[in-house]
């Protein structure tokens, strides 16, 4: 879907809106007309950065609602300087982080009454998931099968990950898949 050099573009852009943000304390806000026509589709993205191999950041949209490089840009700052899970990157981290995007395909209903009907169409490796019940909603990237190998381990840390009882069956799901950057 995307070129080599596409990719590249993509993965340049979330670096400098980090480093705009290290410096300036604000996102990239990059001009999607001077980007190749494939990174201004509307589409969702999720930015990951790690160091040594460990989550860093991770924040992203499931829905897309604005052109991919300006996607990837906010979710790069906010990955490294939003994510309530960790403390703002700072310049001593961004010498050390990787950074990889995930482009999301468009979320497909599943019909489902318990968790193993929900299980029984993971695909793992493939599939990313989003899961849902009141107030409570989680995803998981297709990304996160390299961890969690097994369809039930996937939906009981993405349980937890939501905040969820591991009785609580899901009132909603989505499955989707990501084109991976790194």
């Amino acid at each position: 879907m995307f070129t080599a050099t596409e990719k590249k573009l993509l993965l340049k852009t979330a670096r400098q809106s980090i480093e705009r943000g290290l410096i300036e304390n604000m996102a990239l806000d990059p001009e999607p007309e001077e980007f190749p026509e494939p990174l201004r589709q509307i589409l969702a993205s999720f930015v990951t950065l790690k160091i040594n191999g460990q989550l860093r950041g991770c924040i992203g949209t499931t829905g897309a609602c604005s052109p991919l490089v300006i996607s990837v840009a906010e979710n790069a700052y906010a990955a490294a300087f939003h994510d309530p899970r960790f403390q703002p990157l700072n310049k001593n981290e961004f010498t050390r982080i990787k950074t990889s995007i995930s482009v999301l395909g468009s979320p497909q209903p599943v019909e489902f009454k318990t968790d193993q009907e929900l299980i029984s169409q993971l695909r793992p490796g493939i599939d990313g998931l989003i899961i849902e019940k009141n107030e409570y909603r989680a995803t998981f990237l297709p990304a996160v099968w390299e961890s969690v190998s097994e369809p039930r381990d996937f939906l009981t840390h993405l349980k937890h990950k939501a905040g969820m009882t591991q009785s609580c069956v899901p009132e909603k799901a989505w499955l989707y898949q990501a084109i991976s950057i790194e």
